[in-house]
């Protein structure tokens, strides 16, 4: 078969594939079933399956800074593989599309509606092109401008949206470049916009010679324990090098809201920009050599500058190292100052977090993290703000007497967060939220904020200045029933102004006022789709801004509920289960089931066994999910829970294997309670960690008939510095990583597995060879098997042939080795 077919073809290897086979290796999509015909290319699953893919899809809503507009961006359906599949470049964790000099993107908006607030009134936005491939939507902060990024054949175009006469243009004929950022921003609120455009002048991109110059080496000369873990798309030559540069090429740029544009500054590698809020100073991020082949790109050489509008040089803020040399562990961080940014309360003053104990989160201290200040024109000294014995997280700007400082640990979950006076440098920081952050029952929530006059998001306080709101998702023992609070600064107590209300699931999108009487919340049910309301406090109905119709009134009346169960170690479960639209347990009997699942680790019994997600949201059927067996009369367990706990100072992968199995069984066993599976034709599935989850199950018992894993890693010898949530790297945790990998127990492997991967996954660890090896494992073995590997396709699946290619083989895999299993029971391991 030729090269572009080959491109363009899952391939898909049967469990019987003969050893030596050329022919049948040269083949793009092979059944290898001596009994049955061959099978090649792209296919297409059962119709209501298709139907789930095409279903049309909810506008994305972007409320407007002043809260009077909103923007209805439309969504086209999936992208075709002949989109997926054009030149991509991957370098340095980058992945380019060289012919736009972009991010790879393939999801865009093809419309543009206005949304009028307070009447309820839309508008069509006219001026579009025909093909308008939106990206990138940003508001002016007095909603006068809409600029938006459209992806041309040619490069990526800057538009503006007049939002009084609803009406588009191009602003500018230069091209942005998008290779890290949109490219775009606005400066000081409304009026201008600082621009990433690609060089004026550039000479053609370089091309590697077919002729190498020598061999690619690397050496190391030792030193302390470093944690890298394995990432894909790293450089491999020289020539790599090169090409990384000239895609990162960019030249800054002030545009006005009438088209003219002033190029400012060097010609650079810039991967970073960001105007101070008064606009008048630009902090950039430039990168530099040496670069790495075993690193990404924002681990390497940085020089951050900050500049004047003009584009001239005023200070150099920091000339960061590769970060090479990391000392181990997930609170791990480099030396020297890091995490820039200007306060969005003042006009230009940045801040910045330092590592003290060289960063090492295994040394002792009483300070790990320092957080500074320093206002333009920067010729004091760094002001410290707040010394925090964890890491730095995050910082909220309010005012010189307000701003909140969240700091965590990893290695304990514990996270709190601090209220500072940063205009205050004598004043005592004072604790306002201390708890796990596994602890949901505990989130208080996240402040509200509103824009300022320089346009930037700063913390909304009552009219007294002394309270903040607070909406958070609201997790408790009878499910997630998101909030809003008022907050006292002062006494620490919060005040519930409005809570969700059975039987919807409703959440705070944006406050319209200070009073925190009035705001805009999303709003859905089982059988109703998420909706946008403007909502009163003390008022029953709220007003409705949106009216998106079910994209799927085929599964009207799919059944949800929420069960809870324990497990052998009298750990808290729950799980959402599904049933088909007229099925009744006690009537029809036990159904076939397709359980989908995704293990977390938790450092005490107490977070692992709290209450999740919602009983009253809407059941979005969707075709990533375990949803869509429901068109085919399977029963679904989604989510159930699979907490690998470890207190105190054990580590939860410790005993991984005994709690996975644990879960599982108490899941199974639930479920066959309550009438709704039938032991002997259940499958577990599950996507990346679930993939690894599947696998193991699937080695370690016999509770499953069959099993699906996607786009996962089998083999931890291959992800030796740590995994998921494990910061031990493999020589620490040898045993560990051994009991853990399923393949090195593919021979005990009884029940077939389907395995999918994308060919390009760009996750770190799940490596397209992760599939590839442990299919040849389990062939050998003689197990029952099959891979299908997705052309173009990354760690989740973009194309719609892809995805339909996708649903049929699990379709398949389901009907033949479970739904029509025979009725006996697997034996139980």
């Amino acid at each position: 078969m030729s090269r572009s077919r080959k491109l363009i073809a899952p391939l898909v290897l049967g469990s019987t594939l003969a050893a030596g086979s050329a022919a049948v290796f040269a083949a793009s999509s092979t059944e290898a079933n001596a009994s049955g015909p061959a099978i090649s290319g792209y296919q297409l699953p059962v119709p209501e399956l298709q139907a789930i893919v095409d279903a049309p899809r909810a506008p994305q809503f972007r409320l407007g800074p002043q809260r009077k507009q909103a923007l209805l961006i439309s969504l086209p359906g999936l992208p075709g593989i002949a989109e997926v599949a054009q030149p991509e470049l991957k370098l340095a964790g980058l992945r380019i599309n060289p012919r736009v000099r972009a991010s790879s993107h393939f999801d865009f908006g093809n419309g543009l509606t206005l949304l009028d607030i307070a009447s309820g009134k839309t508008r069509s936005v006219s001026g579009l092109p025909a093909n308008p491939r939106i990206e990138n939507v940003a508001w002016s902060n007095d909603e006068r401008w809409v600029a938006f990024s459209r992806w041309a054949d040619d490069g990526v175009e800057l538009w503006l949206l007049d939002v009084e006469k609803a009406s588009a243009k191009k602003l500018i004929k230069d091209k942005l470049n998008a290779t890290t950022s949109a490219g775009f921003s606005w400066l000081n609120g409304s009026r201008s916009l600082l621009l990433k455009l690609t060089p004026a002048k550039q000479a053609a991109a370089p091309v590697a010679s077919i002729v190498p110059a020598g061999p690619n080496m690397q050496e190391t000369r030792g030193g302390k324990l470093t944690q890298t873990r394995t990432y894909p798309d790293m450089l491999k030559t020289a020539a790599d090098a090169d090409l990384l540069d000239w895609q990162l090429q960019s030249q800054l740029a002030v545009a006005n809201v009438q088209g003219e544009v002033k190029r400012i500054g060097p010609v650079a590698t810039l991967i970073g920009a960001q105007a101070s809020p008064d606009g008048k100073l630009i902090l950039t991020t430039q990168m530099h050599r040496p670069y790495s082949t075993i690193l990404p790109v924002y681990r390497f050489p940085q020089l951050v500058e900050v500049w004047d509008i003009q584009g001239h040089k005023l200070k150099t803020i920091a000339e960061r190292p590769m970060q090479e040399r990391l000392p181990s562990g997930n609170d791990a961080v480099q030396t020297g100052p890091r995490e820039f940014g200007w306060r969005s309360d003042q006009p230009a003053t940045l801040y910045w977090a330092e590592a003290q104990a060289g960063g090492d989160p295994e040394v002792i201290a009483d300070v790990h993290d320092i957080l500074f200040q320093q206002a333009a024109p920067f010729d004091a000294a760094p002001q410290k703000l707040l010394a925090m014995a964890w890491r730095f997280s995050g910082v909220q700007w309010g005012n010189d007497g307000l701003a909140l400082v969240t700091e965590s640990w990893w290695k304990t979950r514990d996270t709190r967060t601090w209220r500072i006076q940063p205009g205050h440098a004598d004043a005592r920081p004072d604790l306002l939220f201390a708890r796990k952050s596994e602890d949901q029952y505990a989130n208080p929530g996240t402040p509200s904020t509103s824009p300022n006059a320089y346009g930037r998001a700063v913390l909304r306080t009552a009219a007294d200045g002394k309270s903040l709101f607070l909406a958070g998702v609201g997790a408790s023992p009878e499910g997630d029933r998101p909030f809003l609070d008022r907050f006292d600064l002062d006494s620490k107590q919060a005040t519930r102004l409005w809570r969700s209300q059975a039987p919807y699931y409703e959440q705070v999108a944006a406050l319209l006022d200070d009073s925190g009487n009035n705001f805009v919340t999303s709003r859905e049910s089982t059988q109703e789709p998420a909706n946008f309301y403007v909502r009163t406090v003390g008022k029953d109905e709220p007003r409705a801004l949106t009216h998106f119709t079910d994209p799927t009134p085929q599964f009207k009346g799919v059944q949800k509920q929420q069960i809870r169960y324990k497990r052998a170690d009298g750990v808290d479960l729950t799980a959402t289960l599904y049933l088909p639209p007229d099925y009744d347990p006690k009537r029809d009997g036990p159904r076939p089931m397709l359980m989908w699942a995704y293990p977390r680790e938790f450092k005490t019994a107490e977070a692992a066994s709290q209450v999740k997600d919602s009983p009253y949201k809407f059941n979005r059927i969707s075709y990533w999910g375990p949803h869509v067996m429901l068109a085919r009369g399977y029963t679904v367990l989604d989510g159930p829970s699979m907490p690998i706990i470890g207190e105190g100072k054990q580590e939860p992968n410790d005993t991984y294997l005994d709690q996975l199995k644990m879960d599982a069984q108490a899941a199974v066993d639930e479920v066959v309670r309550l009438g709704v599976a039938d032991r002997s034709r259940i499958a577990i599935g599950g996507h990346s960690y679930g993939a690894f989850m599947t696998a193991n199950l699937l080695a370690h018992t016999r509770l499953f008939r069959a099993g699906i894993a996607r786009s996962g890693a089998y083999n931890r010898t291959l992800t030796p510095f740590g995994f998921q949530s494990e910061d031990r790297n493999y020589w620490e945790a040898i045993d560990v990583y051994q009991a853990m990998s399923p393949f090195n127990f593919a021979h005990q492997i009884k029940d077939p597995i389907l395995l999918i991967h994308g060919e390009q996954d760009n996750n770190s660890g799940t490596f397209p060879i992760q599939s590839e090896r442990m299919y040849q494992a389990l062939q050998g073995l003689g197990a029952v098997t099959r891979l299908s590997t997705l052309p173009n396709e990354s760690h989740a699946y973009r194309a719609r042939e892809s995805i339909m290619h996708m649903l049929w083989e699990e379709d398949r895999w389901l009907d033949k080795y479970v739904k029509n299993a025979k009725p006996e029971a697997p034996a139980a391991k």
